[in-house]
């Protein structure tokens, strides 16, 4: 076993920043510009304590929902539905409607003390969200033009996750992530020359980032010793020396190299 250590190199994590804001609604995907920051808070969690003869007999946190706070300088036409504006006629729109549940998507970035924010990044996905009013406040034109903020609350109902508890927000690390994996995901959230941008389920999730993990094998030159590179979940060790490789399909590459896509079977 090895001793701790702390502020090794290249372990000085930390999250800043927000970009890539996409707003999905009817099963396809907006980009949303002018995007400043995304304060997510949750609500409930809170311990709640059991008592039995005076002592304390259970510790149970309640059940926690996710909400947060979107401030824009500009939403997408696509949000005036989830905002309560109706269309009218040409031109013209109604506010107070009945606001139509949407989902969004967004990254922050990931530094270290080696690379800074280029280090990586997360992808926020949220589900079901409905948008709440806000105040607005329009002010006299001066000497010099402001942008002010729009802001409004999220709620969520959260949906099932095969094998967690329900949640309306689901988070991927890709500095974890397989890359490949990353790649398609986002040609699924993002859209590209042959995809719709859309808002992928947890199961498709789940199966793309357990089922698209790609390793290498190399064969060393002797025929019998090959060099394997992969992530985590497609290479896993056992003990020392002895490791357990997720494949079930093996396609050859070149003369000497041969891709095995790895899967949970």
């Amino acid at each position: 076993m090895a001793p701790l250590v702390w502020n090794a190199v290249g372990e000085r994590f930390y999250e800043a920043g927000v970009d890539r804001g996409v707003l999905y609604v009817d099963g396809q995907g907006y980009a949303w510009n002018g995007l400043v920051s995304v304060d997510q808070s949750p609500t409930g969690g809170e311990a709640k304590a059991y008592y039995v003869d005076g002592v304390k007999y259970l510790n149970i946190s309640s059940r926690e929902e996710f909400e947060a706070t979107i401030d824009a300088f500009y939403s997408p036409p696509e949000f005036d539905a989830c905002d309560g504006v109706g269309f009218v006629a040409q031109g013209l729109f109604a506010t107070q409607q009945r606001r139509k549940s949407f989902g969004l998507s967004y990254r922050t970035r990931i530094g270290n003390d080696l690379n800074g924010e280029d280090h990586g990044y997360k992808i926020h996905l949220i589900y079901n969200a409905l948008a709440a009013p806000s105040n607005r406040s329009y002010s006299s034109l001066g000497e010099s033009a402001e942008a002010p903020l729009l802001s409004w609350g999220l709620t969520t109902k959260p949906i099932d996750v095969p094998g967690v508890s329900k949640t309306a927000h689901l988070v991927i690390d890709t500095t974890k992530a397989a890359p490949y994996s990353v790649q398609v995901l986002e040609e699924i959230l993002y859209g590209s020359e042959v995809n719709t941008p859309r808002l992928p389920e947890p199961a498709e999730l789940i199966t793309l980032l357990a089922d698209a993990s790609v390793i290498e094998v190399i064969e060393v030159g002797d025929g019998i010793r090959y060099a394997i590179t992969g992530d985590n979940f497609a290479i896993q060790e056992l003990e020392p020396g002895k490791y357990n490789i997720r494949s079930h399909t093996v396609v050859p590459v070149s003369e000497d190299l041969v891709q095995i896509s790895s899967s949970e079977e």
